[in-house]
C-alpha cells in the first residue's frame, strides 16, 4: 500500500478529570504534533497517491476550530474527556468527513486507509487509523 503523510499542529488547553490522570486533571496546556497519513492501494496516472498540497490544506482547516481553544469549552466536547486517544478519532473523523466531501479531489475517492497521529510529547504518541 501505497501513503502519504502530511504534518501541522495544534495548541489547546483542556482538563482530563479522574484520578487516572494524574496532574493532568487540572486545566492545562498542550502542543500535538499531528500527522495524517493517507493510504492507497496503487498510484494515479501521475504517480501520486493523492495532492500533497490539497492534503495539507485540509488538515490545517481541520485544526483550525481546535487551535488556541479551551477543549472544556466546546460544546462538541461536553461531557468527553479529550485524550489525546479521543482527540485523534475525532481529527480523523472531521478529515474523513473533508475527503468524502471531495476536498482532496479525484485523489480523494480513491483512498483505502486514513491515520491520524498525534504527538503530545517527543516520547507519546497515540493514534487512530481506519478504512475509508
Amino acid at each position: 500500500m501505497f501513503a502519504v503523510e502530511v504534518r501541522d499542529h495544534v495548541m489547546i488547553a483542556h482538563s482530563l478529570p479522574g484520578e487516572v490522570f494524574g496532574p493532568a486533571q487540572g486545566l492545562h496546556g498542550a502542543t500535538f504534533v499531528v500527522d495524517a497519513a493517507f493510504y492507497a492501494e496503487a498510484l494515479d496516472d501521475d504517480g501520486l497517491v493523492v495532492d500533497i498540497g490539497l492534503a495539507t490544506a485540509l488538515l490545517a482547516e481541520t485544526l483550525a476550530p481546535l487551535n488556541y481553544q479551551n477543549l472544556d469549552a466546546l460544546p462538541q466536547f461536553a461531557g468527553r474527556t479529550t485524550t489525546t486517544e479521543f482527540l485523534a478519532r475525532h481529527i480523523f473523523d472531521a478529515l474523513a468527513e473533508g475527503i468524502r466531501a471531495g476536498r482532496l479531489g479525484a485523489g480523494g475517492a480513491r483512498l483505502a486507509k486514513l491515520r491520524v497521529q498525534l504527538h503530545e510529547s517527543h516520547v507519546a504518541r497515540a493514534w487512530y487509523e481506519g478504512t475509508l
